[in-house]
């Protein structure tokens, strides 16, 4: 199974959150394959830029290779694909990854209830 992390998965994965329940932790361990996408990133950088997240873009682009991961550029294709996803959620992050998700195939492992309306590929945890 190619896993895809949430934004938020990632940085409670790197920050070694409580966050990071067993059950999260099994998904990560049992993957084929875990990826970070280029969109978390650029999520990150934002909220860095906005004073709403404290982390130096670049440990968290090292981090992914630290981690055993491997990054997931973002193509055309997978932007395209946004268009087909119902307005559930507002949050274009998230909608990027999800049509990510769908392109892959991923299973894009996420904390977030909403994402998780969207389609069986993706994995809701707590």
């Amino acid at each position: 199974m190619m896993l895809l992390l949430d934004t938020h998965i990632y940085l409670w994965y790197l920050m070694d959150s409580p966050r990071i329940t067993q059950e999260i932790s099994d998904q990560i361990l049992n993957a084929d394959v875990v990826f970070v996408s280029a969109a978390s990133i650029w999520e990150a950088a934002i909220k860095v830029g906005l004073g709403k997240l404290d982390a130096k873009i670049s440990d968290l682009v090292k981090g992914i290779e630290a981690s055993g991961f491997s990054k997931l550029p973002v193509t055309a294709e997978d932007a395209s694909m946004v268009v087909s996803l119902p307005p559930i959620h507002n949050d274009p992050f998230d909608r990027l990854l999800i049509a990510q998700a769908l392109t892959g195939p991923f299973r894009l492992l996420t904390a977030d209830s909403t994402v998780a309306k969207y389609s069986d590929v993706v994995k809701l945890v707590r």
